[in-house]
């Protein structure tokens, strides 16, 4: 996507020197664009787990670049192949809510694995890799398209005038190799001229949406209006939402989905407001061996101190600031698991179905027991 006029994917090799993947530093923005060298396993460790890099698809992708960076530093090991494992359970304790990332690296290893000579698992890890990446932005450019039909209707229904669109977290090209999943309906909406604006949620404690979904809407000149999450329930019973959108980090086979935290409550305000409430996402987020969310998506707890400071430009001068008293607890829950029965459909690279396994089968008809 568009970054002062100038396109760019999130995660990508160096040009002149493939052993070395680039990021866009995330931690940054919306105040600075830093572009950052990960060369090594333990780079990628600590970028996936202090979110220089962060969001499903884009954490999935770069434990795909991690791995084809493990096969070049098992090249020097006693035991390529333990070194490769080892390094595929590093990264999977990372960041354990969002699938994609054990989903990249299972299909790492299986390429891995097909290899006969340490150049080859090499050569098939970096092909490996690149695929991930590009079917991953390729699939957020289809949900675009996809989604897009909503918002026609929507649109059509109110004869022209605005459609108020309400997101949360960040689910856009930042999260994403490109495109993203809840902002690539509203990418396309933007491209056609439908009439469009976008409520933000701030998205606390991390403040994803009012630093980085906002961040890509200037740049995209898409007109958008950053919100304090709690704002979003009173909105909907004044008529100024017209649908919500959200991505998502894991989905049960029957549609239950884990997203970031506040998802839930968005959820329950659309549902009684009569708000239609899709989940966009690839299938790659799809965790078909789970059935019940609330159950079994193990929920990451982050730090405490996320809770309790915030980052921000002051004076020109990233600063960190206390804002609770200093001994008190804090507690970090990083998602929570909104219910099939509170969305409306979800959105994929295939098209766009019901909440249910029913409906994730009419799309997805090899995964059926």
């Amino acid at each position: 996507m568009l970054v002062n006029d100038q396109h760019y994917q999130t995660i990508w090799l160096k040009e002149g020197n493939d052993k070395i993947v680039q990021i866009i530093d995330q931690r940054f923005l919306p105040h600075r664009f830093v572009m950052e060298d990960l060369s090594s396993v333990h780079d990628f460790e600590r970028a996936i787990c202090e979110m220089h890099v962060r969001g499903a698809g884009l954490i999935g992708a770069a434990a795909g670049f991690a791995m084809y960076v493990a096969t070049m530093e098992a090249a020097s090991k006693t035991s390529f192949d333990e070194s490769v494992f080892q390094s595929s359970v590093l990264l999977k304790k990372t960041r354990p809510t969002a699938v994609n990332l054990e989903w990249a690296i299972n299909r790492q290893l299986e390429a891995i694995a097909t290899g006969k000579e340490i150049n080859e698992k090499i050569s098939l890890a970096k092909k490996t890799a690149l695929a991930i990446a590009t079917e991953d932005a390729a699939g957020c450019h289809r949900i675009g398209l996809h989604g897009i039909d909503i918002i026609e209707e929507i649109s059509r229904k109110k004869n022209g005038d605005t459609v108020n669109i309400l997101t949360h977290c960040n689910a856009g090209w930042l999260a994403f190799v490109d495109y993203g999943t809840a902002t690539a309906p509203i990418y396309e909406a933007h491209k056609r001229g439908i009439n469009i604006h976008v409520w933000v949620d701030e998205t606390r404690p991390r403040n994803q949406g009012a630093n980085l979904t906002s961040w890509e809407l200037l740049n995209e000149q898409v007109p958008h209006t950053v919100i304090a999450d709690n704002t979003g329930g009173h909105l909907m019973q004044h008529g100024l939402v017209d649908m919500v959108i959200t991505g998502a980090d894991r989905l049960t086979r029957n549609c239950d989905a884990a997203n970031k935290i506040g998802t839930y409550l968005k959820a329950l305000a659309a549902k009684d407001n009569n708000i239609p409430f899709y989940i966009a996402l690839p299938s790659s987020t799809i965790d078909w061996s789970m059935r019940d969310g609330i159950k079994e998506i193990n929920i990451e707890e982050r730090d405490p101190d996320e809770v309790k400071y915030v980052h921000g430009l002051c004076d020109g001068e990233w600063k960190k600031v206390l804002i609770t008293p200093a001994e008190a607890k804090a507690a970090n829950y990083g998602f929570d698991v909104t219910p099939a029965r509170l969305i409306s459909g979800i959105i994929t690279e295939r098209g766009i179905c019901a909440a249910s396994d029913k409906g994730l089968l009419e799309l997805y008809p090899e995964m059926k027991l």
